[in-house]
């Protein structure tokens, strides 16, 4: 078991052992969730929205309006009903 110490501000230096298993760097955001009245367990935030927005965007592809999106959508559910 690996110990910190909280400071008088509520602060806590997570140990190198731990922030290297769970590749933690500075600035990394860290989620702590309440496991009934007294455990907590930290689970890093690996990404946010911001981190992943337009990843999978492919320039190759030509826009589609909305109602062409909607028109495929509906062609997508006449033929499951056949």
């Amino acid at each position: 078991m690996v110990t910190a110490t909280l400071t008088t501000k509520g602060q806590i230096t997570i140990p190198k052992s731990v922030r290297d298993s769970l590749h933690l760097h500075s600035g990394d955001r860290i989620a702590f969730v309440l496991q009934g009245d007294s455990e907590a367990v930290l689970k890093p935030i690996t990404k946010s929205v911001d981190d992943v927005f337009g990843m999978l965007h492919d320039p190759s592809q030509s826009r589609r309006t909305v109602a062409e999106m909607n028109k495929a959508v509906a062609n997508r559910f006449r033929s499951r009903k056949q």
